[in-house]
């Protein structure tokens, strides 16, 4: 029995409604200003709160919101009804290869989060609480999944990229398509009931299936007590991992103090006379006023391998040992490789943040790696592209 399964009633986009991931943003006005833009957004559900009208209500107030902009959607057309479906999913941008998903269900009871957890679905990070509750609350108050987990199918990702490609290549005219923020191309085929939906579906949850992106999501599913989540499957040859660095808006010391703190703390602090760029695995870069340091952050022999990686040193020497932050603090920002150097040392110069720490990207081999062997990756060190988007299929929960 495979743990993957057909959407029982998916809404199928017509077009305008695609939208980046709640998640996927620095600052909650560049949501606002998407939505002001495109009103049928679907981020004008996932985020009630932060639609133009609505801005200055708290998230639960905004939930009557959502559920009425979902509503008027459906009822002027922006999505039409499918059952028992499957959805070929395929993203293209200019001097890319092309990335393949199949949307559909996986059940939950499958979320394994440590070695002695059976199950085929591997949730690999520390989320933060709060995001989770948001979640959960919104599920329930429109009865529908707007955004996926993004899974990496590990056992049986060749054969699945080739069924895909080869599904895709023979489906003809896509059923809907959109265009991203930075230009990829998404389009969608919806797979009815038969031999071709049961072949993709059996070779999706033919193997261990590792949440790339999601974890929050995946979790709320979870906590709410519901027996699949939507979720985009894909190989391992249609991601790459980016950075994924921080932002503090304020330092609780002066910049002096926390260098200082850190040489006691065994690390190595060298002042570097150019602007700070993504170091190279096993460094990382901070600035701050003008200046970019390289660290040397020490590692702790006696910790298994995963809590000397380099965001993990992150969290653990600068942030709660020279820093004494907890990494919930509000003035932590978790940034995304959506969001370059040059942006990050922007926001420093511009007297909006304090403090830029640039990361090396975890490759997909240690991700896989890390994840097989049931081990946790730090709190947001995986930034996957290209990302599904949110608002092109949804799973309505009967």
């Amino acid at each position: 029995m495979t743990v993957v399964h057909p959407i029982s009633r998916a809404w199928i986009t017509t077009g305008g409604t695609g939208a980046q991931n709640y998640d996927e943003f620095a600052d909650d006005s560049e949501i606002t200003a998407i939505i002001a833009d495109n009103p049928h957004s679907a981020l004008a559900i996932e985020m009630p709160h932060l639609a133009p009208e609505t801005v200055g209500k708290s998230f639960a107030d905004s939930l009557p919101d959502a559920v009425a902009r979902l509503a008027l959607e459906r009822a002027e057309g922006g999505y039409r009804s499918a059952e028992q479906v499957v959805v070929l999913y395929r993203i293209t941008g200019e001097g890319e290869p092309p990335a393949y998903g199949l949307w559909s269900m996986v059940d939950t009871d499958q979320i394994s989060t440590s070695a002695d957890e059976p199950g085929l679905v591997i949730r690999n990070e520390d989320v933060f609480i709060a995001k989770v509750r948001e979640r959960v609350a919104l599920a329930e108050a429109i009865g529908t999944l707007l955004s996926p987990v993004l899974l990496l199918q590990t056992g049986k990702g060749d054969e699945l990229h080739a069924a895909l490609a080869e599904a895709i290549e023979a489906a003809g005219e896509p059923d809907a398509t959109d265009v991203d923020q930075s230009g990829r191309t998404h389009a969608i085929w919806v797979v009815e009931p038969g031999p071709r939906q049961d072949s993709l579906t059996g070779l999706a949850g033919a193997g261990e299936l590792v949440v790339a992106d999601g974890n929050h999501r995946s979790l709320a599913a979870q906590t709410g007590g519901l027996p699949r989540f939507l979720a985009v499957v894909t190989t391992p040859a249609s991601v790459a991992i980016q950075p994924y660095n921080r932002l503090l808006s304020e330092l609780p010391m002066p910049i002096e103090d926390v260098l200082a703190r850190l040489r006691a703390a065994g690390a190595t602090v060298t002042e570097v006379p150019r602007p700070a760029v993504i170091p190279a695995k096993g460094t990382i870069e901070m600035y701050a006023s003008g200046r970019t340091f390289t660290l040397g952050l020490p590692v702790d022999p006696a910790l298994d391998p995963v809590e000397n990686l380099d965001h993990a040193l992150v969290e653990r020497v600068l942030l709660g040992g020279a820093l004494g932050l907890d990494p919930g603090d509000k003035r932590v920002s978790y940034i995304g490789g959506d969001y370059p150097a040059e942006w990050l040392r922007g926001e420093v110069d511009a007297g909006r943040s304090e403090l830029a720490v640039l990361i090396a990207p975890v490759t997909v081999e240690d991700f896989v790696a890390v994840n097989l062997e049931r081990h946790k990756l730090p709190r947001k060190s995986t930034w996957f592209t290209p990302k599904a988007r949110g608002g092109l299929v949804l799973a309505q929960l009967d």
